[in-house]
C-alpha cells in the first residue's frame, strides 16, 4: 500500500526502486520556452507600442500595477495557453511571468483577475474602478504598421485576404444576435490577413452581411500601405460574401484588384453549358474528375441600387464533374488574362485563399472566441488582446523559426513543442537562472530559435 503524509507522498514501486514525491523541488515553471516570445517581442517592440495606445486614467501615485506590464500579462498568458483572466490568479506568483512582464521585484506578484477585469472594462466615463481605456484607431494602425516593418524593403505585389468568422455566444452580450447560417447566437468579427500576417480584427454583430463595414476597413488599411509603399500593387481576394458591386467599384477606383468568388445560379450555370457538357464526357470516359475552364464578361441583370452590378466584370469559371455530380464554379476578377489566364487564376491565386481559413483557426488557438463581457467594447478589447498574442507567435516564426522543421507550424504546435519547457527558476542578487528540463527532445531547435532571434 502507498502512503503519504504532510510532506511525501509514496506511490507504487518501479521495479525495486521505491517512488516518493514530495512538493520541495523549488520554484519550477511549465513554461521555460516563453523568453523566446520575450525576445521576439525586443525584435518587434509590439507590447511597449501596445500600451501606447492606451489611456490610464489612475492616480498614478498610487499604480501598482501599470497598463504596459497587464497588457504584457495578458498577452503573453494567452501566447502560452491560459485562456482566461482566473489563470491569472495563480500565474501571477510565476517568476517567468514577472519576468515577462518587466518587474523589476520579482518578489511580488502580478495583477490579480480583478485587476486586469477592470483594465478590459474601461470604458472612459467617470466610473472610479474603470479608468483605464483603449483608442480603437491606434491599435488598428499597430496592426499595420507591424506588417511594414517586417519588409525590409516594399514588395511589388501583395494579396489581402478578407473573410468572417462566428463567434458564438452563451450569455446576454451586447450585440448578441442569432445566425441561421451557423445556427446560434454569435459575432461575426471580419479578418483581413496578408500571408500570415493580421492587418485587422473587427468586432461586429451577426445581423449583417460578410462584407459589412469592409469597405472601409480595406480603405484606412490600402491608405496606410500606400503612404508606406506608393507604388506597390495590391489585390484582394475573398469568397463569394465579398462579392458586392461597392467594394468592386471601390477597387476600380482606388486602383486595387480584386479577385472575389461568385455564387453560382441557373444564368451563369446557362452560360458554361457546352463547358459542363465536355467535363461529363471526360468524367464517363475516365471515371476522375474532369475540369474544364472558361471565361466570359458578365453583369447582373440587377441595377447596382438594387443589390447588381454597376458594369460588366471578367468572369471565370470552373465547369467539374466530381464523384457523378456537377459542381461548377465561378469568380469574379478586375485581373486580365494576359496577366492571369483563366484556369492559373482559379487555382493558383483564388484557391490559395484557403491558407487564411488556417490562419482563422489559430486566433481560436489563442481564445479570440472568449468574448463574454458585457459590453461590445470590452468584447472587442479581448479580440486586441488575442490578436496581439498571435502577432507575437507569429513574429516568432517568421523570426525565429525561419528554416527550422516548424517554420510553417500552426500556433498550437510552436506552444507545446517550443514554450512548454519545464524548468526550475533560480533568482540571485545579479542574475535569473533558468534550468530547463534536461529530457527536452528539441534543444537543438531551441538552439537555432535562440540564434536567429539574436541575429
Amino acid at each position: 500500500m502507498t502512503e503519504c503524509n504532510e510532506s511525501s507522498f509514496g506511490f507504487e514501486a518501479c521495479g525495486s526502486r521505491e517512488i516518493v514525491a514530495r512538493f520541495d523541488g523549488g520554484t519550477i515553471s511549465s513554461d521555460g520556452g516563453a523568453f523566446l516570445l520575450r525576445q521576439t517581442d525586443q525584435r518587434l517592440n509590439l507590447l511597449p507600442r501596445l500600451a501606447q495606445c492606451f489611456l490610464d486614467g489612475r492616480n498614478q501615485a498610487l499604480v501598482e500595477h501599470s497598463v504596459l506590464e497587464m497588457l504584457s500579462q495578458r498577452v503573453y498568458g494567452l501566447a502560452l495557453g491560459y485562456e482566461d483572466i482566473n489563470d491569472d490568479e495563480q500565474l501571477r506568483f510565476d517568476p517567468v511571468f514577472g519576468i515577462l512582464a518587466g518587474r523589476d521585484d520579482l518578489e511580488k506578484p502580478l495583477a490579480g483577475k480583478s485587476t486586469l477585469n477592470r483594465m478590459e472594462l474601461g470604458t472612459g466615463t467617470k466610473d472610479r474602478y474603470k479608468k483605464i481605456i483603449f483608442w480603437k484607431d491606434w491599435l488598428d494602425e499597430l496592426l499595420v504598421q507591424v506588417f511594414l516593418e517586417s519588409h525590409q524593403k516594399p514588395p511589388v505585389e501583395i494579396i489581402l485576404d478578407v473573410d468572417t468568422t462566428d463567434l458564438p455566444l452563451h450569455g446576454k452580450q451586447e450585440g448578441r444576435f442569432f445566425h441561421g447560417y451557423y445556427d446560434n447566437y454569435c459575432y461575426l468579427p471580419l479578418y483581413i490577413f496578408c500571408g500570415e500576417q493580421i492587418l485587422c480584427a473587427r468586432l461586429r454583430e451577426a445581423n449583417h452581411e460578410a462584407a459589412f463595414g469592409s469597405v472601409e476597413e480595406i480603405e484606412r488599411i490600402v491608405a496606410q500601405i500606400r503612404a508606406a509603399w506608393p507604388e506597390v500593387n495590391i489585390i484582394l481576394r475573398g469568397d463569394s460574401g465579398f462579392c458586392r458591386n461597392q467594394l468592386m467599384s471601390w477597387c476600380k477606383n482606388n486602383g486595387v484588384h480584386f479577385v472575389f468568388g461568385l455564387a453560382r445560379n441557373q444564368r451563369l450555370r446557362k452560360i458554361i453549358g457546352a463547358q459542363m457538357q465536355q467535363a461529363t464526357r471526360q468524367w464517363n470516359q475516365t471515371g476522375k474528375p474532369a475540369r474544364v475552364f472558361s471565361e466570359f464578361p458578365y453583369r447582373t441583370k440587377k441595377k447596382a441600387n438594387k443589390g447588381g452590378w454597376d458594369c460588366e466584370r471578367r468572369v471565370v469559371a470552373k465547369a467539374e464533374h466530381i464523384d457523378g455530380k456537377e459542381n461548377p464554379r465561378f469568380v469574379v476578377t478586375s485581373l486580365t488574362s494576359g496577366k492571369w489566364a483563366a484556369q492559373a487564376l482559379y487555382e493558383q491565386l483564388y484557391c490559395a485563399r484557403g491558407d487564411m481559413e488556417n490562419r482563422i483557426k489559430e486566433q481560436f488557438s489563442l481564445f479570440a472566441d472568449r468574448v463574454s463581457a458585457e459590453t461590445m467594447r470590452a468584447n472587442q478589447m479581448r479580440l486586441y488582446l488575442s490578436t496581439m498574442a498571435y502577432v507575437l507567435v507569429s513574429g516568432l516564426r517568421r523570426l525565429g523559426l525561419k528554416e527550422t522543421e516548424l517554420a510553417e507550424a500552426q500556433v498550437s504546435t510552436i506552444r507545446t513543442k517550443l514554450l512548454r519547457i519545464g524548468a526550475q527558476i533560480r533568482v540571485t542578487v545579479r542574475k535569473v537562472w533558468v534550468s530547463m528540463a534536461s529530457s527536452y527532445p528539441w534543444q537543438d531547435l531551441y538552439q537555432q530559435v535562440w540564434t536567429n532571434l539574436r541575429c
